[in-house]
């Protein structure tokens, strides 16, 4: 199984450029279902997330190619509206097809998801919102099994925002018999790609970017050619806390700013100096007088839960104690056992953590335990005394498009080792 070696103590120079937005490409590739024909999704991130995706579709009977940065879905011939327990049990997001797969075939036998080993991220805004449009949902030896004759728009307020439930829900809509509303609907930039591509293929969707979407159901879909994933801002961000962490000066490519807003004002506020250019971020660090600062978790356009275990690392290191507050997922702590094993000191209490700043880090041999874990984990080691071993970097590789490449080139020393 693969490991990480990291020596820590250096300081990082030079550019990244940024990969497509791995919460965007999964959905995306979903939505390839209710295409009538061959859609080519460019700017795709080298992951195995992205694989797996690929290779539900194809057991679906759907045709698959990856071409470098792109992927060509052809969905005639999808006919098999079954997900099995197998390769959704690795892949949260898998559970995608659930909406499309009803829409277009009526029927649907998708399993219960997996994914990240920590704490429970229930369905059930999911099916709740499939059952208000009209769609028989029965649980089966942990598989969903939904069922339709006709989807039938409605009012679908979520009790709190779900990305997942909001992009599941919407694709099944889109084919309604009559108008949807979505009340508590996600606005994160990944959902208003989602949304640009179904109307792009025929849907009427409006209040994009907003928490409250309308769908005007329609009797079919039409079809596009290609589309480009938007920039990975949680990718981008992880890097940002890296030069914030380890010092340096490093420039991010292809970037969105405006998905990045609530990230780079906080930085600003811990002493980081963040240029802003079109689609660009030039991030310089002495990596040693950052300023504390709280901060909560929040749907966005707050701060994304998915960058919480990395911003944790950058206030182990900066002046002064500090508090997160997760409001998103509140057992998404598990990163701290292994962050105190480098010297960290962070104490939980209920639903935030208290972190004591100006730390000094030691290397030491430390576990992955889900995928921006890992991210935390190495911003730790490259800040870190020594040598830093990491293991169970698979977790990485489904979020992260080739970290160590990318990190190697700006002066950190990491290397992959089985």
């Amino acid at each position: 199984m693969d490991y990480f070696e990291i020596e820590g103590k250096n300081k990082l120079f030079g550019d990244i450029d940024i990969s497509g937005a791995k919460n965007a490409v999964l959905p995306l590739m979903a939505a390839a279902i209710l295409n009538d024909r061959a859609l080519t999704i460019t700017n795709v991130p080298k992951l195995s997330d992205s694989i797996t995706m690929g290779n539900l579709i194809k057991g679906m009977g759907g045709e698959v190619n990856f071409d470098h940065s792109s992927i060509i879905i052809d969905p005639k011939k999808l006919n098999i509206p079954y997900a099995p327990y197998k390769l959704v049990k690795t892949m949260r997001a898998s559970f995608y097809v659930l909406g499309p797969l009803v829409a277009r075939f009526g029927e649907a036998k998708v399993s219960l998801p997996g994914g990240c080993a920590w704490g429970p991220r229930p369905v059930d805004f999911h099916l709740e919102g499939l059952k208000k449009l009209g769609i028989d949902i029965s649980l089966e030896a942990g598989y969903v099994i939904a069922k339709s004759k006709k989807i039938v728009g409605n009012k679908i307020v979520f009790p709190k925002i779900s990305v997942g439930a909001t992009g599941n829900v919407l694709m099944a809509a889109v084919l309604a018999e009559g108008d949807t509303e979505i009340h508590n609907a996600a606005a994160e930039p990944e959902i208003q790609q989602l949304c640009l591509l179904l109307n792009q293929m025929g849907a009427k969707i409006s209040g994009i970017g907003t928490n409250i979407l309308k769908i005007q159901g329609v009797e079919n879909l039409g079809g596009v050619d290609s589309i480009k994933v938007i920039p990975d801002r949680i990718e981008a961000g992880t890097f940002l806390i890296a030069v914030a962490a380890t010092g340096g000066r490093v420039r991010l490519n292809n970037v969105e700013p405006k998905h990045m807003e609530s990230v780079t004002s906080l930085l600003k506020q811990s002493n980081i100096d963040i240029e802003i250019e079109k689609d660009s971020i030039l991030v310089t660090s002495t990596g040693s007088d950052m300023k504390a600062c709280n901060m909560e978790t929040n749907e966005y356009p707050g701060f994304p839960t998915d960058l919480q275990a990395q911003w944790m690392l950058l206030m182990s290191l900066s002046i002064g104690d500090s508090t997160i507050k997760e409001n998103i997922y509140f057992d998404r702590f598990t990163h701290i056992l292994e962050l105190n094993r480098l010297g960290c000191d962070v104490r939980l209490h209920k639903d935030h953590a208290v972190i004591k700043g100006d730390r000094s880090l030691i290397g030491a041999d430390v576990m992955s335990t889900d995928i921006r874990a890992s991210a935390a984990l190495i911003i730790a080691a490259l800040c870190a005394e020594g040598l830093t071993s990491i293991s169970r970097v698979y977790h990485i590789d489904r979020g992260y498009d080739r970290i160590e490449e990318k990190l190697v080139k700006v002066g950190a020393k990491i290397t992959r080792k089985k």
